[in-house]
């Protein structure tokens, strides 16, 4: 087990983190995608006079994922990109680039529309999927951050195994990924001490709030290295949501951290803003603790509730079956399979002769 240390040692000058806005990108999963090219320009201005200086933005499941399978979005990845940047003065925009969904073309796409950073997403198991749209978009000049997805899965040594192949790649920053909000503090501060021992590059921490403790989760990652932290206005993401920027900038402020950003400005965006765009609070139902204790991906939320309605039977037993089958991002087909498979089973009568 990696040893935990605290990688600042109380060090002042060390003590500055990077926050990274997902509104945009993660916040589309909770209004099916359907965010404006207005109410991005509206709210990446907000973000940019509060100083956040990279804000990603693009369909939730990130460039040509508009679809029949991940719902199709109000307008296009390169519209989404040229309002955002259209409506900023300092910020960078992102886009999320998952291989097997977006291509060089999408990417290139983003890129004529002002995109400077581009995240490209993989399964934690699966880094070599990223090799070409690394250095495809090093090529191109842009800046590239790297996304373990569902870094609960590996221990922290092959967790940081697969983070060197992103290095020498050529990644900027390389992410450990909740993606199922499956993570305590102690993992994540493990993983990202695992990560921080193995590569060069600058790593970052994306949490989701599943189990109640995002926000812990993020300050641990940064106690032990990692220098960029996703957040998302109201934590609007996929699930219970995301590490919430606006608590993250006041956290990491109480805590010590230099961050960059102005917290008003924030606040104010995200309940004049965001909150009157939301479909419901951002909280951690039912279905969005079950999904995080069973380490399933987040974006199965909406599908598995779905599900549970259509063929009557429980989320929670779809999700837990999720969880056992070791379901990654991708397989939502599986979804309809193991709702199937519950509706159809008899069960025995409490008390009945066997």
């Amino acid at each position: 087990m990696t040893d935990i240390k605290t990688a600042t040692d109380n060090n002042d000058s060390e003590r500055r983190v990077t926050i990274v806005d997902t509104t945009l990108r993660d916040g589309m999963s909770s209004v099916s995608h359907q965010f404006t090219a207005q109410n991005v320009a509206d709210i990446a201005a907000g973000l940019d006079k509060g100083g956040v200086r990279t804000i990603e933005v693009a369909h939730g499941i990130g460039l040509g994922a508009s679809s029949l399978q991940y719902g199709f979005a109000a307008e296009t990845d390169p519209d989404y990109v040229r309002a955002a940047v259209e409506a900023v003065t300092e910020a960078d925009i992102a886009v999320l680039y998952v291989p097997g969904i977006a291509t060089i073309a999408n990417l290139q796409g983003a890129m004529d529309a002002g995109a400077k950073t581009v995240r490209v997403a993989v399964h934690c198991t699966e880094a070599d999927c990223a090799e070409q749209p690394v250095k495809w978009a090093k090529d191109q000049g842009m800046n590239v951050m790297c996304f373990l997805m569902m870094s609960h899965k590996l221990d922290p040594e092959p967790l940081a195994e697969q983070a060197a192949l992103l290095d020498s790649y050529g990644a900027d920053v390389v992410y450990v990924v909740d993606s199922a909000g499956a993570m305590v503090p102690r993992m994540a501060g493990e993983r990202v001490a695992a990560v921080r021992s193995a590569i060069s590059a600058d790593i970052g921490f994306h949490a989701h709030n599943n189990l109640g403790v995002g926000i812990a989760n993020a300050l641990t990652a940064a106690e032990q290295g990692a220098r960029y932290i996703d957040g998302s206005l109201r934590g609007l993401g996929a699930s219970a949501g995301n590490a919430q920027t606006e608590v993250l900038a006041a956290a990491f402020e109480r805590a010590g951290w230099d961050t960059g950003v102005d917290l008003f400005p924030l606040i104010d965006t995200a309940e004049n803003i965001v909150a009157p765009l939301m479909k419901e609070p951002q909280i951690v139902d039912e279905t969005a603790l079950v999904l995080g204790y069973a380490g399933v991906y987040s974006t199965f939320f909406h599908p598995t509730k779905r599900a549970a309605q259509k063929y009557g039977v429980s989320t929670r037993d779809i999700l837990m079956e999720l969880g056992r089958r070791g379901v990654i991002g991708g397989q939502e087909d599986m979804i309809i399979d193991v709702a199937t498979e519950l509706a159809g089973r008899t069960y025995e009568t409490p008390g009945a002769k066997r």
